[in-house]
């Protein structure tokens, strides 16, 4: 399963609010074996996030787009992916009903179009707050306040299933430069990917399907380079 990530906001754009959404859901899929190909952010217009969301859900298995739900001016993502689908919006009686039921919010009580959701959507209760949440085709829509999309996310966490991929951390103060010829070899010897990650010290990334294979690979570098010590 490959899967693009869209997080929506002006306020992600600005640098107002740090994007750990977007981490959190990547970690997520990976760990589920999904494939995250893209990571993408769109400011709160319709015209931008249906065009992202129309082009990723034709290129991968599954969309997920978070931010942007709710009944203010700038709570535009539900338009903007009802218009990717061509669909109109319209009231969703089962979300009405579970606000009602659990939240205790009645019609009154909610400003109009806080239920709308796209045409022939599965809506998605929202345990820790209000907006509902839905999926269309195989786009994921979820809050953008942490808290809430963490709880819708872990409602549908199963719909997202791919091969399990196996890593190891090889930690060094070699520098990265001094290791391409033995990333060059490791790959060669064993059937996993290898990542470079410099910082005050370099994490090297094993992964692969196959766990003994990465194991392998792990111990064949760890004996070759001068460990970190933290």
């Amino acid at each position: 399963m490959q899967a693009a990530v869209v997080t929506v906001g002006d306020e992600l754009l600005a640098g107002d609010t740090e994007n750990t959404n977007a981490t959190w859901l990547c970690k997520q899929l990976t760990d589920r074996g999904v494939s995250v190909e893209r990571v993408t952010t769109v400011p709160d217009r319709i015209g931008d996030i249906a065009r992202v969301v129309n082009e990723y859900h034709a290129e991968y298995d599954t969309v997920v787009v978070t931010g942007g739900l709710g009944p203010t001016h700038d709570d535009v993502t539900m338009d903007a992916v009802a218009a990717a689908f061509g669909r109109s919006m319209e009231p969703h009686e089962e979300a009405a009903v579970w606000l009602e039921t659990n939240g205790g919010y009645s019609a009154t009580d909610l400003v109009e179009g806080t239920t709308d959701l796209p045409a022939g959507a599965r809506m998605l209760p929202n345990e820790a707050g209000v907006a509902p949440g839905a999926v269309v085709g195989s786009v994921y829509v979820l809050p953008g306040v942490p808290t809430e999309m963490k709880t819708m996310f872990e409602r549908v966490a199963d719909e997202f299933v791919g091969e399990t991929t196996h890593v190891r951390y090889v930690h060094t103060s070699d520098p990265e430069s001094s290791l391409i010829e033995r990333f060059e070899e490791i790959r060669d010897l064993f059937d996993v990917t290898v990542g470079s990650y410099p910082g005050d010290h370099v994490r090297v990334k094993l992964s692969g399907g196959d766990e003994a294979t990465v194991e392998e690979a792990a111990e064949w570098l760890e004996e070759r380079v001068e460990r970190y010590e933290a």
